[in-house]
């Protein structure tokens, strides 16, 4: 009952400014609708907040499609990576305490872990500059042999703590869900209490983000989405997982009403300092100097040349994006429970939207045989499959089994995809390299080409 005074008690004004802007919801409602029905998503979940007034918080579809229950504000889905801004908030809250050191070398609460001769830091791993190996990058080894077990700490630690490193600490930014991992069993080292109880009793219940917790296929959690993948036309569920495996990197419910209090509460400066928020919130930088587009656990780049701290998730049956744009006093939420849901591309679409930004026009220019060829191929990024083909329409893109998605070649010789206007791709320049280059959120992906 409190969640349902709150949100008409917020959503009054919002209507009234939808009013005036000729039908903004409609506009909304129809981006993801469209989206939806493209991408075969079962059930979407958006909220969109600005100026401390929720314009819009709203579900879409079922949220579990063999009982037929339908989405809304209240359903509570998987967020994947946009877990790791909890787990940096919680890091920081340690750091002010005088318990861990941003430049400490992880040896230091993890004795006995195998650096190979590499000076690693808390910071490092903050910002996926470490390189370690990230453990979803080992392929069959983990999405086959190991993700679906319940290991242990020590289990998952030896999956990766022995694999050569990726590069020298703070040469480069490479994506990592290892490092947010070690930072979980940091933490638990720290604390003494484990990750799940600590980020619980420290972070949710002190700002009230009640339907926000830890994972736990065993609880009965009211209004759970059920996760699906569509393949090949059809709505499948998903791979099972067990949620001890993504930790720290990505264990974390919520729904969208929740994920707007946080946001509402970390701008506030709570439950770390402003100082602590700002530091999640700045680039990171390598070794040379280069800001890197990542704080801890946030992307920071801009967004059509507005101020934007972002994340999006991805695990198995959930697809999610948050961002903020605190300049404009913006949030946008986006909950799917598809593993191809187009958490992102909507997000991206509703900001402009509410933003004012002209909606993005792709060319469509000719692929000349040569690029086409040197692009058809399987590839791998951050241990999931990427295929180009060239089909009937052209050069399409699929992602981890999901419905394959046009690519348009660019005046500057990126690629684009409607679903996700602003990512870029195009083949890494580099003398004799098959690598492809993704752009996105302001930060740098790379798929590496497979037998």
């Amino acid at each position: 009952m409190l969640k349902f005074i709150l949100r008409v008690a917020l959503l009054a004004p919002a209507s009234l400014a939808a009013q005036q802007d000729g039908g903004l919801i409609t506009r909304i409602d129809s981006i993801v609708t469209a989206e939806m029905a493209r991408t075969q998503t079962p059930g979407i979940a958006i909220a969109v907040e600005r100026h401390g007034h929720l314009l819009l918080a709203r579900g879409f579809g079922l949220e579990n499609v063999e009982a037929n229950s339908r989405t809304s504000a209240e359903t509570v889905f998987r967020i994947g990576s946009i877990t790791k801004q909890f787990t940096s908030t919680a890091v920081m809250q340690l750091v002010e305490q005088g318990k861990i050191g941003l430049d400490d070398e992880i040896t230091k609460y993890l004795p006995d872990y195998p650096t190979q001769g590499n000076r690693v830091t808390i910071r490092h791993l903050l910002t996926h500059t470490s390189g370690i190996k990230s453990y979803t990058s080992l392929g069959p080894k983990f999405w086959t042999e190991a993700s679906r077990l319940d290991l242990s700490n020590d289990q998952m630690l030896a999956l990766f703590k022995d694999v050569p490193f990726d590069f020298k600490p703070g040469e480069k930014y490479l994506y990592n869900n290892s490092a947010f991992f070690l930072l979980g069993v940091i933490i638990e080292k720290v604390t003494g209490v484990p990750y799940r109880t600590y980020i619980d009793e420290k972070v949710f219940q002190p700002l009230g983000l009640a339907s926000t917790s830890y994972c736990d296929d065993r609880a009965i959690v009211p209004h759970r989405a059920a996760g699906y993948d569509a393949q090949g036309g059809r709505v499948l569920n998903a791979v099972p997982l067990s949620l001890n495996t993504p930790g720290a990197a990505g264990s974390l419910c919520s729904t969208v009403l929740d994920l707007v209090r946080w946001q509402q509460a970390f701008d506030a400066a709570r439950p770390i300092s402003g100082a602590s928020r700002d530091q999640i919130r700045t680039s990171g930088k390598l070794n040379d100097g280069k800001a890197t587009n990542y704080g801890f656990g946030l992307s920071v780049g801009p967004f059509e040349g507005h101020r934007a701290f972002t994340h999006s998730g991805g695990i198995n049956g959930f697809a999610s994006w948050q961002a903020r744009y605190p300049d404009d006093e913006l949030t946008v939420t986006v909950l799917t429970n598809s593993s191809s849901g187009p958490a992102t591309g909507i997000g991206e679409l509703v900001a402009r939207v509410v933003l004012g930004i002209p909606l993005p026009t792709l060319a469509d220019l000719p692929v000349p045989a040569a690029i086409r060829a040197g692009l058809v191929g399987r590839y791998e990024i951050n241990g999931a499959p990427l295929a180009v083909t060239d089909g009937p329409k052209g050069l399409e893109l699929s992602l981890n089994g999901s419905p394959a998605e046009r690519l348009f070649l660019q005046p500057g010789g990126e690629f684009r995809i409607k679903s996700m206007h602003d990512a870029a791709i195009r083949r890494d320049p580099a003398p004799g390299s098959r690598q492809l280059v993704i752009m996105i959120e302001g930060s740098t992906m790379t798929a590496k080409p497979v037998p």
